[in-house]
């Protein structure tokens, strides 16, 4: 039982930093802050492209978007990287409107919100 136990404490151990790069690699820890504080907007995509990354076959990009808050003008921002499944990089090339998160203490901090996409 102890011997298990110590083999399963190893495991996470390895595992831990491992989740810390994933993030970094992939933005998903930003983009989940983001979207837990941010302002709901619409955007549209200018430009996309590919990191060289993939988190579980899917790649993660970096896009360029004009964002269209409800409250104030429209602006460009850059979300450095996202992960967006396969069956959506159709929906994310430019001149499509997708909804965005905002950081409400910066703007300039937007993340993609893929499971609410804009026709």
């Amino acid at each position: 039982m102890r011997l298990l136990f110590c083999s399963m404490l190893a495991a996470a151990a390895i595992a831990a930093p491992a989740c810390a790069i994933v993030n970094r690699m992939s933005g998903l820890s930003e983009a989940r802050q983001i979207q837990a504080v941010g302002q709901p907007a619409d955007a549209v995509i200018l430009s996309i492209w590919d990191t060289g990354i993939t988190l579980n076959d899917d790649p993660v990009v970096g896009l360029s978007v004009r964002v269209e808050p409800s409250d104030r003008p429209a602006y460009e921002a850059r979300i450095e990287k996202s992960v967006v499944s396969r069956v959506h990089i159709p929906q994310v090339q430019p001149g499509c409107r997708v909804r965005v998160f905002v950081d409400p203490k910066n703007p300039a901090r937007v993340a993609l919100g893929l499971y609410d996409l804009r026709r």
